[in-house]
């Protein structure tokens, strides 16, 4: 539990330092040096993992370009770092449904109505849309949901591995297809380069969290964590992740909290409080009547 919550802790606050770094690097641009720095000079110090170069590819295409790339194209315009930082926990209900899919494990009555409750909450983020929200802001970031539901079904199949190993390797499969969207999509080779070369110190340090905080550490031992836990218990924790996010974007960038987005907040996390703490409330209760 400590390492969740350290996990979500750099995950929520950290929407802050890329909305502050999309004023520098345009999205697709900003997602593949990312995974550059997540990739060099990691890989040449840790062997690769003993898992297929299918996995590697699969699960550096679903967190590089269709989490990642996605949710930073989002957060470019369409959708606040605030809401996004909630709207992605959508990965919850795509990874317990692809475990109950592909792994066969089974969805208690609890853990149903757990779900049901913090979809609810995204739901009221679905009719409250204003000028820094769109609803194609919302349908790229549940798409990016989607990606990293997929990507946990991925590292939860490769088994029991060395899950930094495996994130340093599946990079590599991240950066090219970033490189030639940014390449063809945001101003060619010169005005890349040039935009590269003019970034500031503060910008730069932004990209390194992004590899070394929240790639290297934070999804490394978001894996283990699923290696090791059944999906529908771990992958609930980072709905904690708004309560930071939406907490250091009030602070950090002025976003405004109003009633609907501290109700649609409260919401999930009675959600997450329900599938993580029923099992052993119960117990207590039963020992009680006993």
């Amino acid at each position: 539990m400590l390492l969740a919550l350290a996990i979500v802790a750099v995950w929520g606050t950290n929407f802050v330092v890329i909305k502050n770094c999309l004023s520098v690097f345009p999205p697709f641009l900003f997602a593949a040096l990312r995974y550059v720095f997540a990739l060099l000079p990691a890989i040449f110090f840790v062997p690769k993992p003993k898992v297929g170069w299918l996995s590697l590819c699969l699960y550096g295409l679903f967190t590089g370009v269709g989490q990642f790339g996605v949710m930073y194209y989002a957060i470019n315009g369409q959708i606040s770092p605030g809401l996004a930082s909630l709207v992605i926990q959508t990965q919850v209900f795509f990874t317990i449904g692809f475990a109950m899919f592909f792994a066969r494990e089974g969805l208690r009555f609890y853990q149903a109505v757990a779900v049901a409750v913090a979809m609810t909450g995204l739901l009221i983020i679905a009719v409250h849309t204003d000028v820094s929200t769109s609803f194609l802001g919302l349908a790229l970031v549940v798409f990016a949901g989607l990606s990293w539901g997929a990507a946990n079904t991925v590292s939860r199949q490769a088994g029991s591995i060395n899950m930094l190993s495996y994130v340093v390797w599946a990079s590599a499969f991240s950066v090219p297809p970033l490189a030639l969207i940014s390449y063809f999509f945001e101003g060619g080779a010169d005005h890349l380069s040039g935009v590269i070369l003019a970034a500031p110190v503060g910008a730069w340090i932004g990209v390194l969290w992004q590899s070394w905080g929240n790639t290297l550490f934070g999804y490394a031992a978001w894996g283990w964590l699923l290696s090791k836990h059944p999906a529908a218990v771990v992958a609930p924790a980072p709905l904690l992740v708004p309560i930071f996010g939406m907490g250091a974007s009030a602070y950090f960038l002025g976003e405004s909290l109003p009633l609907w987005k501290v109700l649609a907040a409260g919401l999930v996390i009675t959600g997450l409080v329900i599938n993580l703490f029923w099992p052993s409330l119960r117990l207590r209760l039963r020992n009680l009547i006993a």
